[in-house]
């Protein structure tokens, strides 16, 4: 009873005391068991929808010219908190788009289809491991362009809220943290640690100057800045979250600051004088208690309102219902509620990108990041956003801007890839091979100016003279060869097998796949990839190893057109590389490509890498974006582990596997 009364308290003074119960009982509402609750002009039924009508118009970055004071939260006459821009009462109906999952080239559309669907506001994501990806090695061009995207977002009328971490999550690799800190044995992450600040100052130098132009008060679209990710969740250093904020304001950041933590985890989380917002999936009636706790006397703010989940191998795809998404948004704009709907449009892990769980075990994230979000992982409409389309529509006193047409797709030729390289004849197109006493992981590798192999595989080879019990760490999975046969697997559960007798010395290979650094928990400070400590046959260390970085940059693949490629087999078991090519025609459009007969490998399109596939499921097809295809031919070449499907198809659509 505390604990209801407790959140009770704090309602009555956000939301005004004839909206209470509603809210509480919005579980049972949804659930059918109330039809519908009635306090005074508000009613929450399945039907109902909000009475009140918002006129921002005047409230966007290129009409507002005269700016004072920014976003604002006003607390008088003992009426309800809320948040003001200029003055002017404001509701944050704020969407997430990462600009680092979606082509530049169609940033627009996506942007605008936010705008369209009645959201005022975009929220990203900013990734420290793409930004740095070598130690003291910025990029901010081309994909990774924050300043154009946040712009963009400006001139089609988006407020912006920016995350920069410098930790992010996002279920991306090591939740936005470079590979390369894990180098140094101690170096804490996400801590005062001497080391980390001296990489977060470097970092930030080289950031928040990017940032500070895009300020409202400078004339920008960014209303407010968060201050890390969800710390309350790993909350080892008190001193933390205080450090971040004065980095922050130190180096030109005025606007409003704010953290984000599970309902449970606020506390923990917070900066004291900060706004504090939640991430939630439902409205329950204990969802604000914390808040309540810390900030009585401040609006409330979902800084992340699950709109759907993530999708990890092996596992079933995640799906969240529209009827629940739209009685859940529905209550925010009845109650005046303001929040973030993660994600809006989810995009692409391309590339290496994507993080990983760990529930028992190691679980990476798929490709696609889908979300089952308000638009798909290509951009297209959903029944989500037309549900809140209508939603925001009926409390916008002026017309949503029209919904922007949909980006075409179609159905290509398949694709029968005629040649093939088995990947020890790829090996001379590397760069240079690391010799090494013992095992290095892939961190610690003398390579990329000291920083180390962020992703991909990494083969090892030594020579061997007798069979046995082989024992070695590795993350995240291996297939063990002697010379060019497989023996078997290893991963980090598993980490014996028996090498079968033989003749002679022999080369004994180990190839490791980097499935995804975890991007949650205490584990990230322990990630490391590749193998990790000494490697043994019955008990006896091996030593004296040649060590190959498969990094498969663009550059790699610009020396493999000098290979001598050869015609392909009908069947082949082992690594390898296998091209062909897509005919697109005059104009190419996106299309998806599904891989049947293959096992586990990934997709480069024209020296754009699509990510991983892996039959496993739930993800059966890669999205390819038409903006990465020329007129007529395109080269595909796929990297596969262990054995070889027919042919690559298309499909206008995506495909998922039904467990």
């Amino acid at each position: 009873m505390v604990h209801w009364m407790g959140s009770l308290s704090y309602i009555s003074r956000c939301l005004s005391w004839k909206r209470i119960m509603a809210v509480f009982f919005l579980p049972l509402a949804l659930s059918g068991l109330i039809p519908h609750i009635q306090y005074g002009e508000y009613m929450l039924s399945k039907t109902g929808r909000p009475q009140s009508r918002y006129n921002w118009s005047h409230l966007t970055p290129l009409k507002l010219k005269n700016r004072s004071v920014g976003l604002g939260i006003a607390n008088t006459g003992g009426k309800a908190a809320h948040f003001t821009l200029e003055g002017h009462k404001f509701l944050i109906f704020g969407g997430s788009i990462h600009y680092f999952r979606v082509p530049r080239e169609y940033w627009r559309d996506r942007l605008l289809k936010l705008k369209a669907c009645g959201f005022n506001t975009l929220t990203t994501y900013i990734p420290w491991n793409l930004h740095e990806p070598e130690r003291g090695k910025f990029d901010f061009s081309g994909n990774l362009d924050l300043e154009a995207f946040v712009l963009m977002a400006a001139e089609i009328g988006l407020w912006v809220i920016l995350r920069p971490g410098p930790y992010i999550c996002s279920e991306i690799d090591l939740g936005g943290l470079p590979s390369w800190l894990l180098q140094n044995p101690n170096l804490q992450l996400r801590t005062t640690n001497k080391d980390f600040v001296r990489a977060v100052d470097t970092y930030f130098n080289h950031l928040i100057p990017r940032m500070v132009p895009l300020q409202y008060h400078q004339g920008g679209p960014v209303i407010a800045v968060q201050v890390e990710n969800e710390y309350g969740s790993f909350n080892k250093d008190k001193s933390y979250m205080a450090y971040l904020k004065e980095a922050l304001l130190e180096r030109g950041i005025v606007e409003l600051l704010l953290t984000s933590d599970s309902e449970d985890k606020v506390v923990n989380g917070s900066i004291q004088g900060e706004l504090a917002a939640v991430n939630l999936r439902f409205l329950r009636k204990n969802s604000f208690l914390q808040l309540h706790q810390l900030q009585s006397n401040k609006p409330i703010l979902i800084m992340e309102y699950w709109i759907g989940w993530f999708d990890r191998w092996g596992y079933r795809h995640s799906v969240t219902h529209v009827k629940e998404v739209e009685h859940t948004v529905s209550a925010f704009i009845k109650y005046e509620i303001s929040f973030n709907a993660y994600m809006f449009h989810g995009g692409t892990n391309f590339g290496f990108m994507n993080g990983a769980s760990y529930i028992q075990k190691h679980l990476g994230v798929v490709t696609s990041y889908d979300y089952d979000a308000v638009l798909t992982e290509a951009g297209d409409y959903t029944e989500k956003y037309f549900k809140l389309r209508h939603l925001f529509g009926s409390v916008s006193a002026k017309p949503l801007p029209s919904s922007p047409h949909l980006t075409p797709k179609t159905v290509y030729p398949a694709v029968r890839p005629s040649l093939y390289l088995p990947l020890w004849d790829a090996l001379q197109y590397l760069d240079e091979a690391v010799k090494s006493v013992i095992p290095i992981n892939m961190e610690n590798l003398p390579i990329n100016n000291g920083s180390g192999q962020s992703f991909g595989f990494i083969l090892y080879e030594t020579s061997i003279c007798s069979g046995g019990i082989l024992y070695a760490e590795a993350h995240d999975v291996a297939q063990v060869f002697v010379n060019n046969i497989i023996i078997g697997f290893l991963s980090d559960k598993v980490q014996k097998m028996r090498i079968p007798k033989f003749k002679g010395c022999q080369l004994l290979r180990i190839l490791v796949e980097n499935q995804g650094r975890i991007s949650y928990s205490w584990r990230i400070q322990e990630e490391k990839k590749g193998l990790v400590g000494s490697v043994s046959i019955n008990g006896i260390s091996l030593k004296n190893f040649t060590i190959y970085p498969l990094e498969m940059k663009k550059s790699f693949f610009e020396r493999l057109r000098f290979a001598t490629w050869k015609p392909g087999p009908e069947s082949y078991l082992g690594p390898a590389f296998y091209k062909g090519i897509l005919k697109a025609g005059s104009s190419p459009v996106d299309t998806f490509l599904s891989l049947p007969g293959w096992n586990c490998g990934f997709v480069f399109v024209n020296g754009h890498n699509l990510g991983r596939y892996w039959k496993i499921g739930p993800q059966e097809s890669l999205y390819l974006p038409g903006v990465w295809l020329h007129p007529e031919d395109n080269e595909i070449i796929l990297f596969e582990k262990i054995r070889r499907g027919l042919s690559i198809r298309s499909r206008g659509k995506p495909k998922l596997k039904l467990f």
